[in-house]
């Protein structure tokens, strides 16, 4: 009877070895094979990696977590989630430029007690030196309480509806054009707007307010916003309407009856004169949140280059546990994440100023002049005649630097919200 060949215990022995039919199958099993040694293992504590010879961080070879799993991007909990963390990006950035917000509607209204500060950028700081003389640290922040009520809902919806519309517009890497990234971005602005465009009102007429004798609450602008009553034209009569617009007798009968509610209904309650400039603000939207966006998307996209990626990407031995999600582009360093945020602030804010600055005028209608609710082509008009066309730029120095950090820490907050929250 042949005995088996010892083995020596520097061998490396395989399994895998077919035994001889006439040799006796050993009672125990053969040793495994020497594990390579892994110091980048060792020193995490973890278990051996799976595959140690290649750059991918080291796993534990052990079921996922329930904390790790996928969340459908159209369920609930996705939409919460997301909702959350870009409600909290959204005030995070407000709080960061919340003094040179109040100086740049100071400028964009026409405050009269402002005006001589317009123009430059020495302008902004003495105003805003002004406000701290008159009123300290408060000045500087009045209406930002009214800004975080809305703010968080606005961000909140716009990343949310950003997400969904993306997903359902963008499937594949065939349909991730920038036509279909802009699109997405210009509908969840719009639906941002929708929701929130009330208390965005309140929040510029506290800001616009300088008087210092009195301490000015939500409920007073409120209050004030409502009880204004401004002139509105008499509506057409069925005549009129029958005999110069050549209208059939009961569709001017019909047009006039529905005038003459309207105008009731508009001076009874006071409720659209918190809709102020509510026509610019969507048009200025869609060139504003469809090109924050997209600048951000086609910016990551340039950040993630191979030629620049070992610069602007997160090594993957930096990498949390919940940033090796699959399926998801690489995290980008916190300077590179910054800096698509910034570009996509100052592009976004360069495409629609002008419609801005309408819209403020629109905003404090009720304020200045005579009260007389204007419409967006005659407050263009206005500013033309007075300014030029700079007038539509006037305070864009300040708007820049408002919008860039702010654009900045609102992504790069929003995109760790999401790490934080694991989608």
């Amino acid at each position: 009877m042949s005995a088996a060949a010892p083995q020596h215990a520097g061998s490396n022995v395989s399994p895998r070895r077919s035994v001889s039919p006439d040799q006796p199958r050993e009672m125990t099993p053969p040793p495994p094979p020497p594990q390579p040694h892994d110091d980048r293992a060792e020193s995490a504590g973890n278990k051996p990696a799976i595959c140690p010879s290649d750059h991918a961080s080291i796993v534990p070879l052990e079921k996922p977590s329930p904390d790790t799993k996928k969340i459908p991007k159209q369920s609930w909990e996705y939409a919460v989630r997301s909702g959350v963390a870009g409600g909290i990006a959204a005030c995070a950035a407000k709080t960061v430029v919340a003094p040179l917000d109040r100086v740049k509607i100071l400028f964009q209204a026409s405050n009269p007690r402002f005006q001589k500060y317009t123009g430059s950028w020495s302008g902004a700081l003495k105003a805003i030196s002004d406000i701290y003389r008159q009123d300290s640290v408060r000045g500087l922040f009045r209406g930002h309480s009214a800004t975080l009520l809305r703010i968080f809902p606005y961000g909140g919806i716009k990343f949310l509806a950003y997400e969904q519309i993306r997903g359902a517009m963008i499937r594949g890497k065939d349909q991730e054009t920038p036509v279909r990234r802009f699109m997405a971005g210009a509908l969840s602005g719009c639906a941002s707007v929708f929701a929130t465009y009330p208390l965005e009102v309140i929040r510029v007429r506290l800001a616009w307010e300088t008087k210092g004798t009195a301490r000015i609450t939500v409920r007073d602008i409120c209050r004030t916003i409502y009880n204004e009553h401004p002139r509105v034209p008499p509506p057409p009569s069925a005549a009129s309407l029958h005999s110069e617009a050549h209208l059939p007798k009961p569709a001017a009968e019909a047009i006039a009856a529905s005038s003459v509610a309207m105008n009731k209904v508009t001076l009874g309650t006071g409720l659209s004169n918190f809709f102020r400039g509510f026509t610019p603000t969507l048009w200025g939207m869609l060139p504003y949140a469809g090109m924050s966006f997209l600048t951000h998307d086609l910016a990551g996209d340039f950040m993630r280059q191979r030629r620049f990626a070992s610069y602007t990407v997160l090594p993957m031995s930096e990498r949390s546990q919940r940033q090796l999600a699959p399926n998801k582009p690489a995290p980008l360093r916190a300077w590179a994440e910054l800096i698509t945020g910034a570009l996509a602030g100052f592009v976004s804010q360069t495409a629609s100023y002008p419609l801005e600055v309408i819209r403020r005028r629109m905003q404090v209608g009720g304020v200045v002049g005579d009260g007389h609710r204007l419409t967006m082509v005659e407050v263009a008009r206005n500013i033309m005649r007075e300014s030029g066309y700079r007038g539509f730029f006037v305070g864009l120095g300040i708007g820049y630097v408002k919008v860039v950090p702010m654009a900045a820490t609102s992504f790069y907050v929003y995109e760790r919200m999401k790490v934080w929250f694991r989608i």
